[in-house]
């Protein structure tokens, strides 16, 4: 049976030593977050998903959701339960706005939580992420009767949310949609069409699923911009604000998965159901968006979770498992052979895990931190700073988390060897989850495609130019500091690979949309591997200074110093073979004609 403990060493170690918080502690929401409440919250979290919601991550991956005749759905065993205790226990409310119930902490601590609960039970954490992502939604697009009629119940968790892109014939290409909105007299909408690969999109854990939906006003331009957006509730709302009678939408089917079994990833098919529009006709896709980058850095971080928890459970086997003997001598000589963690190759593995799970981590919660300063704080050039940084970062934190947490979960599956293949261990459970990670909310490929087409040129160039500055700016200020040598010279060497990549697209990119195409997944790579150097140089500066600061007989900095050597030594190389790939062009990559394939 696999196990899990919340890493809380390393969000303290992050918020406090790292990121320093505190710093924030004059603006809103960080002004109520001091340090110790915030372990305080995290600590009771850990208690939940490690005593809750791990235990029912086998369960549901077993059991998976029931469909019955009359188009309702049963959650795997259990899950009712939890999530009762979840909403209760005013989980679901951690980061929202106090003016509808929320508690208003910082995104950042929401952040943290949700990665307990994705590494505990992914298939669980979906039902109220996908709520949030509605909360969002609402909040930032709604009408004021809106946000008041919806907000308070997906705050409290009493009520649920989904989104509803994607269709039988469209999955990216939103502009090929066809569910239609067909106006009435009263100002609601009646909506008709089939939405596909809804997760939670039918369940029995709430009494009403607030369906956020994109479809088409009769008449509507043709392509994205005719496309609005809708909410239709699962029940329509009475007089009192109620669930009421049952609306027209219904779940056709549940999807067979390769993993997230725990999961209700319905056909949701529309006949008639009544819906209200989300801000302006034809602007729906500013709505959805909001949810979209929202559910980003949530799938961002189900990469790092399962590679947390894959890495936890190969770390226990290999230290457990006794097979052959290490090449330089019995390490356990009185046994009938060594633990498995004596082999290079096997901490190989698992320290490409740490170093990644660590750096990743690092980089999330850097992040998040800026979208909190994007809301709250003052001063306008922080916050555009901070809106550039989310609008660069968020594709790589979506593809970059989710490719190499799969990797992960596969390295720490294969040190089971046979044992890992088989379901007894749970090591496949977290390969098969891990897997729909790149591929949902934007495929990876158009992630990458997102950052070179969009985001590296927004505005001038002026995100990624912020981001060589501030390297830049941390590299001078740190240049004699003669602990950090190896972390800043590898830090600018990489800031000086990624700077030469955007620069190669930005004189090739345009002259062949191929170029940029064929490169974008490189590009990507060497986005990620620098913006994780940088997290481990900013980690390696904490770790000594804690030492100095009283921490000198405290293994946890030594060994953060040396996983971040590890991770520049043996990782960080990785840099160097992505930017020759990315200045190769389109031409190997075109070279075939379809026919040759």
């Amino acid at each position: 049976m696999p196990t899990y403990t919340a890493p809380l060493r390393e969000y303290r170690f992050l918020l406090k030593d790292v990121l320093d918080i505190e710093r924030y502690s004059n603006l809103p929401t960080f002004a109520d977050a001091p340090i110790d409440l915030i372990d305080q919250v995290l600590e009771e979290g850990a208690k939940f998903c490690e005593g809750v919601l791990a235990p029912l991550n086998k369960v549901g991956d077993e059991h998976g959701c029931v469909r019955r005749d009359d188009g309702s759905v049963t959650t795997p065993p259990g899950f009712k339960e939890a999530y009762k205790q979840l909403v209760e226990a005013g989980w679901p409310a951690l980061s929202c706005d106090p003016n509808y119930g929320g508690q208003g902490m910082p995104h950042v601590i929401s952040l943290a939580w949700s990665e307990m609960v994705s590494s505990s039970n992914m298939a669980f954490g979906m039902y109220p992420g996908l709520s949030h992502g509605a909360y969002e939604a609402i909040h930032h697009h709604g009408s004021d009767e809106q946000k008041q009629t919806y907000l308070p119940k997906l705050v409290t968790g009493e009520w649920t949310g989904t989104m509803n892109l994607t269709e039988p014939h469209c999955g990216t290409d939103l502009g090929m949609l066809r569910t239609k909105a067909i106006p009435q007299t009263d100002g609601s909408y009646r909506i008709t069409g089939q939405k596909i690969f809804i997760s939670a999109g039918e369940h029995d854990l709430a009494s009403n699923i607030i369906h956020l939906v994109l479809a088409r006003i009769e008449g509507a331009p043709q392509g994205t911009k005719g496309i609005s957006l809708f909410i239709v509730p699962k029940f329509v709302l009475d007089k009192d604000g109620n669930p009421g009678k049952r609306n027209g939408v219904v779940c056709g089917k549940i999807e067979e998965k390769m993993g997230i079994h725990g999961n209700s990833t319905c056909v949701l098919n529309y006949d008639d159901a009544t819906g209200y529009l989300v801000g302006q006709e034809n602007k729906g896709l500013q709505g959805m968006f909001v949810m979209m980058n929202v559910a980003r850095l949530g799938v961002g971080l189900q990469g790092l979770s399962q590679s947390e928890v894959a890495y936890q459970n190969g770390v226990a086997y290999a230290k457990d498992r006794l097979q052959g003997r290490s090449i330089t001598g019995a390490k356990n000589p009185d046994g009938p052979a060594d633990p498995i963690i004596v082999h290079p190759d096997i901490r190989r593995m698992l320290m490409d895990a740490k170093a990644f799970n660590e750096g990743a981590r690092a980089f999330a919660f850097w992040t998040a931190i800026y979208g909190d300063l994007l809301l709250v704080s003052p001063d306008e050039k922080v916050r555009e700073k901070a809106e550039d940084y989310m609008g660069l970062m968020t594709p790589v934190l979506k593809s970059y988390l989710t490719d190499k947490g799969y990797a992960n979960a596969t390295n720490c599956q294969q040190i089971f060897g046979g044992h890992g293949y088989i379901e007894e261990h749970g090591m496949s459970q977290f390969v098969r989850d891990a897997r729909i990670a790149m591929i949902y909310e934007g495929a990876n490929g158009i992630q990458a495609l997102d950052l070179v087409g969009r985001k590296l040129g927004a505005n001038g160039g002026r995100a990624i130019f912020a981001f060589f500055n501030e390297i830049d700016d941390f590299v001078h200020n740190h240049e004699d500091d003669a602990e950090l040598k190896e972390f800043v010279e590898a830090l600018q060497g990489a800031k000086a690979q990624m700077q030469d990549g955007a620069m190669w697209l930005m004189q090739n990119g345009m002259s062949n949309f191929d170029n940029a195409g064929a490169a974008s997944h490189d590009f990507l790579n060497v986005v990620g591997l620098t913006a994780l150097t940088y997290m481990w140089t900013l980690q390696a500066k904490a770790a000594y200074a804690a030492k100095k600061n009283g921490g000198a007989g405290d293994p946890y900095y030594d060994t953060k110093i040396a996983t971040g050597r590890y991770f520049i030594t043996r990782m960080l190389p990785d840099a160097a073979a992505h930017l020759a790939k990315l200045k190769s062009g389109a031409g190997p990559v075109m070279a075939l004609t379809a026919e040759q394939f």
